[in-house]
């Protein structure tokens, strides 16, 4: 039994029992992964795959069993892979944040430049995803870290790292009825304007519905993306009254004018969300204290090792974030 085989095996698993495109996707001959499965079948004594044909038509209950552990053996050896690259501090390699638009158009950019210069030799993949879909890739293992938002409990599928708390504005272009000198928008202000908010605005249960629940309100969404450069296009065109993060808003946007969202609209929190049992790169630790410059390496790595309970200090705002990494 090689490694190599239990790749094969897992690969047909993940296929669908596809050989030709399992044989594609670990660079082999269809052929060559064929005689491989049968030498392993033939070293078990059992069939992993019911056959029809020449094709593969179920995965046999022992086949089951063998293929989840071939995926343990598997991450294992990976882990071991990576704990030696880590050993010989190796500068190359590749980097996979599964993240939402808003964290890595604004967020993310200098962060990346730190590992960069640090490690030139270091491929950064960027996957933008919503944040349900973000902890999928992590915990498919298609993805190293996920970047991601909440306004209530820490997010859950890895070790949740808090990076920085941060809250919502009320957007409106220039000339709008809302702007003009006095207090900013109470939420019942807002209830009868259209809304151009994220896409998970819609969501029953979501922070913003929940907001205007609070009130005894309901609030129009008329317009939602998931690019916070599209909310504000359309706040611009006039379509309606955005809500977005504070860190999609910057000098660059003279034209528009922005408050802080009612206080019903409660503050976020950024988390940089890491597998559990799967071992890092160095490099994929320094872009997470990179993001939160409060957390200490070191603590991280013994958290991620499970030699420490994880006690992170308390996530400052993005403006105490963006003011320590500016001076």
């Amino acid at each position: 039994m090689t490694l190599t085989q239990l790749r094969y095996l897992v690969a047909i698993a993940d296929a669908d029992l596809n050989i030709t495109l399992a044989a594609a996707r670990v660079h082999a001959t269809q052929p060559g992964l064929s005689k491989q499965l049968k030498q392993l079948e033939d070293e078990l004594g059992f069939l992993l795959f019911v056959r029809k044909g020449r094709s593969l038509e179920a995965v046999t209950p022992a086949g089951g069993e063998v293929i989840d552990r071939a995926r343990a053996v598997l991450a294992e050896a990976n882990n071991i892979r990576t704990y030696a690259a880590n050993q010989r501090r190796e500068s190359q390699g590749q980097l996979i944040l599964a993240t939402t638009h808003t964290q890595a158009r604004f967020v993310l950019p200098p962060a990346v430049a730190q590992i960069k210069r640090a490690y030139p030799q270091v491929s950064v993949h960027l996957q933008h995803a919503a944040e349900s879909t973000a902890l999928d890739l992590l915990n498919q293992g298609d993805a190293d870290i996920a970047v991601i938002s909440t306004a209530g409990d820490e997010p859950q599928g890895g070790i949740a790292v808090p990076l920085y708390r941060w809250r919502r504005l009320v957007l409106v272009p220039r000339g709008h009825a809302l702007d003009h000198d006095g207090p900013a928008p109470a939420i019942r202000d807002l209830v009868d304007l259209p809304l151009i908010s994220y896409d998970s605005s819609t969501r029953p249960g979501s922070s913003l519905q929940r907001a205007f629940a609070s009130a005894g309100l309901e609030p129009t969404i008329a317009v939602t993306a998931l690019d916070a450069d599209l909310i504000k296009t359309y706040v611009r065109a006039g379509l309606g009254v955005g809500l977005l993060a504070e860190m999609a808003v910057n000098g660059a946007d003279t034209d528009l004018r922005s408050w802080p969202a009612p206080k019903e609209v409660k503050d976020c929190i950024a988390w940089a969300v890491l597998p559990r049992e799967r071992v890092l790169r160095d490099y994929a630790l320094e872009l997470v204290t990179a993001l939160a410059p409060q957390i200490d390496r070191r603590d991280l790595r013994r958290v991620l090792d499970g030699n420490q309970v994880a006690d992170w200090p308390a996530p400052p705002t993005w403006e105490t974030l963006t003011q320590s990494i500016t001076t």
